[in-house]
């Protein structure tokens, strides 16, 4: 136990692109004039967002992740599922777009975002589509495996976990600027197909009658069986834990935002009805 709460690593490239990205975000936070709660509210959720991702690389979870399966599924649904939309929620476009000076907007935010790139991207099928892919690819295939004997490799698939995961969580919080943002509906339609992809590659792991990873077969021997019947639990639950409560915060952002719709229509209506 002693062990395990002192193998915490510090990296310093790590450690210095999270502490840039939080001072940056902070000083465009420190640029916007008025700056209301709501801003307040996305920097806490962008700086949590960093924080996870620092517990998940720097923490005994990534000492531990190139020996157990379980603790290696537990860092990746971190990244994916804590991180990543803690990060999208802090709508870092949007403060650039208020935090810069008109000119630098003009020559150089707004034309990387009307890109076609950008929105082929930021389209929700490609975003939830290529999320499923890199899951589906990256657990059955050399790739995992790599991950844990070379650390380049390591870092190169984190990379990939959250990039994939800030682009799909993109469309369900909708906060940034986006050329094709989802209706309420279809939201829920879009995480509500997402959640048979964690649970479908969580049995497909569980039920899997040899060790998928030899890697792990070399450092726990039998017993890496077991851990990885455990992680697949792991990934399959986090359909449960994660993709419902957000069905359902998507679910009350729709209704408090029909609420205020029909306090408008009744202030039209008043409006219209009243002396002239």
């Amino acid at each position: 136990m002693t062990r395990a709460l002192t193998a915490w690593r510090f990296d310093p490239p790590l450690v210095a692109g999270l502490a840039t990205a939080g001072v940056l975000y902070l000083r465009g936070v420190g640029r916007v004039q008025r700056p209301e709660r709501r801003l307040v509210n996305r920097a806490a959720c962008f700086l949590g967002g960093l924080a996870v991702l620092w517990i998940a690389l720097q923490s005994p979870i990534d000492a531990y992740a190139d020996v157990r399966l379980s603790v290696h599924m537990v860092q990746h649904l971190l990244l994916t599922m804590v991180a990543a939309p803690l990060l999208v929620l802090g709508a870092p476009v949007t403060l650039l777009l208020r935090a810069a000076t008109p000119a630098f907007r003009r020559r150089w935010v707004l034309p990387p975002l009307r890109s076609r790139p950008v929105r082929l991207l930021s389209a929700p099928v490609v975003c939830w589509a290529q999320f499923a892919l890199v899951l589906w690819v990256s657990h059955f295939s050399p790739l995992y495996d790599a991950a844990v004997r070379n650390a380049g490799i390591h870092v190169l698939e984190h990379l990939l976990y959250v990039g994939s995961a800030v682009l799909f969580w993109s469309p369900v919080v909708g906060v940034d600027p986006s050329p094709k943002r989802l209706s309420h509906p279809a939201r829920l339609l879009y995480l509500f197909l997402a959640m048979p992809q964690a649970s479908f590659l969580g049995l497909a792991m569980w039920g899997a009658s040899r060790v998928l990873y030899p890697a792990y077969q070399v450092a726990l021997g039998p017993a890496a069986l077991d851990d990885q019947r455990l992680a697949g639990t792991i990934m399959g639950s986090a359909g449960m834990f994660v993709m419902v409560p957000a069905l359902g915060l998507v679910l009350l952002d729709w209704l408090r935002r029909e609420e205020r719709e029909a306090v408008r229509a009744d202030a039209r209506v008043g409006l219209e009805g009243g002396p002239r």
